[in-house]
């Protein structure tokens, strides 16, 4: 039986499209992303009653995109590890809007995103390079979104893109 070009051609793209998930679900092993206790986070303690979030919900994707993120910058042989003390992500829920916007996270840009995290950057040889404290925040967050952009996590994404681009030399 002879497949048609088109079949021929969207089983290329299911191929293609699988190895990427593959390749981005791949943990680098480079970078370590932890969470210091994140039942603590400002976030989780904002997350209550009807606007319950579970913390995997947004963690996990999180601390994937972190680690991918950042096993760009890192020279070879470097290795990076991060813990990650606090996150709020941006927007809140406002319950004074009534019933049928309690699930509605208002995005405004008195809301921002903010992650806290230590970091420690060793050297090829195992030394460590660099290690600090960052408090990750952008008021102008709304400005560098896409409006095409539906990723839940996209103002927090970009934050951690701004540390890594800002913050490579001095990561």
């Amino acid at each position: 039986m002879k497949s048609s070009p088109l079949f021929r051609l969207l089983c290329l793209v299911c191929l293609a499209v699988t190895s990427v998930t593959a390749w981005a679900a791949t943990p680098p092993d480079n970078v370590s992303v932890r969470y210091k206790d994140s039942r603590h986070f400002t976030e989780a303690r904002r997350s209550f009653g009807l606007h319950l979030v579970k913390a995997d919900a947004y963690l996990e994707p999180l601390k994937t995109y972190i680690a991918q993120r950042a096993s760009r910058i890192l020279a070879p042989g470097q290795r990076l590890e991060i813990e990650v003390t606090d996150v709020v992500r941006a927007g809140q829920y406002e319950p004074w809007r009534g019933p049928d916007f309690n699930d509605v996270r208002i995005i405004k840009d008195i809301y921002p995103p903010r992650i806290d995290l230590d970091f420690t950057l060793y050297g090829a040889d195992g030394k460590v390079l660099r290690q600090g404290s960052r408090k990750l925040r952008d008021a102008a967050f709304l400005s560098r979104g896409s409006p095409v952009n539906q990723d839940s996590l996209r103002y927090e994404k970009s934050l951690i893109d701004l540390w890594l681009r800002k913050g490579a030399g001095e990561l």
